[in-house]
């Protein structure tokens, strides 16, 4: 019996740690990253004392619960880089930055934000802004990509991006796509008209007239 338990405890703690990250997820996601930690505490179903013993400080929580969005950040625009196309490269980047995002809006405001103490992450962060300047400048020397763009302009499409609120996860994802080409087509050196991805009702559709105009 006494040696089962020291793994039962580990167990126990596991559970709770996951509990409380999914907690953080959720909640960051969806009233921004101001909730306070008992919150967060009261949503996973453990004591204050629990979550401050595995997270001592907001930071903490906050750089772990996004720790595999940073991930997915990189693979990102490492694909983005391979890409031989650097206009092409640059785009995807951007599409699955935006989707990235729209899946976990929670993630957007932690990427604005500064952790001086979560060194990892200020890394992967700091590694994933240079490595789009660097597809950027490739961009612009291939002609493709408009000689003003600044590195500034994503974070502005990536705040943009995180307003879009809609009642479905799969509208959000469709919306977030269409939202990211309309960008795109912004970027480029000589816009061209390649068609939009398909619409995301966003308005009652009582509202809109059938030449898309609000009536």
């Amino acid at each position: 019996m006494t040696d089962r338990l020291p793994h039962a405890l580990r167990s126990d703690a596991l559970d709770n740690r996951e509990r409380i990250l999914d907690a953080a997820r959720a909640v960051f996601a969806v009233d921004g990253l101001d909730v306070p930690m008992r919150e967060v505490a009261r949503r996973a179903g453990v004591a204050p004392a629990t979550l401050y013993r595995r997270f001592p400080t907001k930071e903490m929580l906050v750089t772990e619960a996004f720790a595999e969005q940073m991930y997915a950040c990189r693979g990102v625009v490492d694909e983005g880089l391979a890409d031989p196309d650097p206009w092409h490269g640059f785009c995807q980047v951007i599409e699955k930055m935006c989707e990235l995002h729209a899946r976990d809006r929670g993630f957007t405001a932690a990427l604005m934000s500064t952790f001086p103490k979560a060194v990892d992450f200020e890394a992967r962060r700091e590694y994933a802004l240079r490595a789009i300047d660097e597809l950027a400048r490739r961009a612009k020397e291939a002609g493709r990509l408009r000689p003003d763009f600044v590195l500034d302009d994503v974070i502005l499409v990536l705040m943009a991006n995180s307003g879009i609120h809609v009642t479905s996860p799969t509208a959000q994802v469709s919306a977030s796509r269409r939202f990211a080409a309309l960008a795109i087509s912004a970027f480029q050196a000589s816009p061209d008209v390649s068609p939009l991805p398909p619409v995301a009702r966003l308005a009652p559709p009582a509202s809109v007239s059938r030449r898309g105009q609000v009536g």
